[in-house]
């Protein structure tokens, strides 16, 4: 894997803070998830209730109280979460960190990290993982995405910071050794402006 160092929080923070106004306006309602996203979260997630972990805007947290699987959505930016509580104000949000999760150990049903594992550098996911494996309760779902590469973990310009894209057989090997067993996977090829990225869901071994 590519080393590079740690990218501490507030750095990812003021990232998003800097553009938050232009990201809630292009990604901040449920409507601008794609349709095979938003059923493959919905089908290896329910019944909840969830965690959505760098949840932005609140959208996807949406999404999932919409369809009857009760959802709580944590983020770094509190921009994001002011906006998610006033424009969902029967849906919690709560602001925080995906490396230290506020919850007790075996407590969470269900996790969703949406694209909120991808700044991480990738010598540091499989601790960020093992939080989300102490937290989860025996058989705990999680569902991630992130963008995908062809043949190497590599780092690549994203437009708000440094992000990272994962081979999916590299990114699903990662998650066994975390304690994981992936049970399924969704693929989208580049098109347009869209870079490949792709879905694991995985339940707790």
């Amino acid at each position: 894997m590519t080393s590079v160092d740690r990218v501490p929080d507030h750095i990812v923070q003021a990232a998003y803070t800097a553009v938050h106004a232009r990201y809630i306006e292009l990604f901040g309602s449920p409507s601008d998830l794609a349709p095979e996203d938003a059923a493959f979260a919905l089908t290896h997630l329910a019944p909840g209730p969830v965690l959505d972990l760098g949840c932005g805007p609140g959208h996807f947290t949406k999404l999932l109280t919409d369809a009857g699987i009760p959802a709580t959505g944590m983020d770094l930016v509190p921009e994001f979460i002011a906006h998610a509580r006033a424009t969902y104000p029967d849906i919690p949000f709560e602001l925080g960190s995906i490396r230290a999760l506020d919850a007790p150990t075996a407590t969470v049903s269900a996790i969703l990290a949406w694209f909120s594992l991808i700044h991480l550098p990738p010598e540091e996911l499989p601790t960020v993982l093992a939080e989300f494996h102490r937290a989860l309760t025996p058989n705990g779902r999680l569902v991630i995405g992130v963008f995908e590469s062809s043949d190497a973990v590599e780092p690549f310009p994203h437009k708000v910071t440094t992000a990272f894209r994962y081979p999916t057989d590299q990114l699903s090997e990662i998650l066994r050794e975390a304690g994981f067993t992936e049970v399924d996977r969704l693929h989208h090829p580049a098109a347009g402006d869209t870079r490949p990225h792709c879905a694991l869901a995985a339940v707790k071994s």
